[in-house]
């Protein structure tokens, strides 16, 4: 299971040669001319948008390493944070202004309760019509027992690949929609 976890988020301004930073897998604009006609233009400005999610999703885990969750090294998934853009702009498109009218609140459920990483608004200009909750889940830290003693598992947070989405629509009373992710 280690073998699937190579996305390792560093700090702003750090670097290693051993960690990445963003989602490079979900970079394939080239393969589509960007606007070809007005619905290859609307899939490119989707994309784009989806892409802008993702790294915001990206920033707001690594601005919490250190402050919210108190570790060194958050150790995510293989292109976790591509699967849950792309669920986001699912949960998305049935809404009256799409994705931009999102308000995405980023949260990790911890051995100590559910931590707030931080709230993405996609298109500030927008006022939300429904907020977004991805929920990701830390893996429990008892999966090495035998070396717990050999690893300061203190700095290191690993997530599992499941995840929660939680809709609520801002102009219904109806209740939220939960979907998990695995």
């Amino acid at each position: 299971m280690i073998g699937k976890y190579f996305s390792q988020l560093t700090s702003p301004g750090t670097r290693s040669p051993s960690a990445r930073r963003g989602s490079v897998e979900s970079c394939d604009e080239t393969e589509n001319p960007p606007f070809a006609n007005m619905d290859a233009g609307l899939e490119h400005e989707e994309r784009l948008l989806r892409q802008h999610v993702i790294r915001q999703i990206e920033l707001c885990l690594t601005e919490a390493k250190a402050s919210t969750l108190h570790c060194q090294v958050l150790l995510l998934p293989r292109q976790m944070t591509t699967r849950v853009g792309q669920d986001v702009v699912r949960s998305s498109a049935d809404e009256p202004c799409g994705l931009q009218g999102a308000c995405i609140k980023v949260y990790v459920e911890h051995k100590d309760g559910l931590k707030s990483l931080g709230s993405i608004f996609p298109d500030p200009s927008v006022t939300p019509t429904f907020e977004l909750s991805v929920i990701f889940k830390a893996d429990k830290e008892d999966g090495w027992p035998a070396l717990m003693h050999i690893f300061d598992t203190s700095k290191v947070l690993k997530l599992r690949p499941e995840y929660r989405l939680v809709k609520r629509k801002l102009y219904s009373s109806a209740s939220p929609i939960i979907h998990d992710f695995s």
